[in-house]
């Protein structure tokens, strides 16, 4: 026989192995990207795929950090 285990306990647990797993990807990405965003500007159209880069990494981190959020 199987005990119940409560969500609240589990849906934390899931929430920190997501943020765990995820920001070094994030990070990763994010430096990997630094090259680029030196050389970008200097090149026709450039600043404009720079700032998408950039759009980008913050929207990946704000969803990293919004959706793991525990539910109050």
């Amino acid at each position: 026989m199987m005990l119940p285990l409560p969500t609240r306990p589990l849906g934390a647990l899931q929430r920190v192995l997501l943020v765990a797993l995820l920001t070094p990807v994030v990070l990763i990405a994010a430096t990997a990207s630094i090259p680029a965003l030196i050389v970008l500007p200097f090149l026709p159209g450039g600043t404009d795929r720079a700032v998408l880069l950039l759009t980008t990494f913050t929207s990946y981190a704000t969803a990293l950090l919004t959706n793991s959020r525990p539910d109050p």
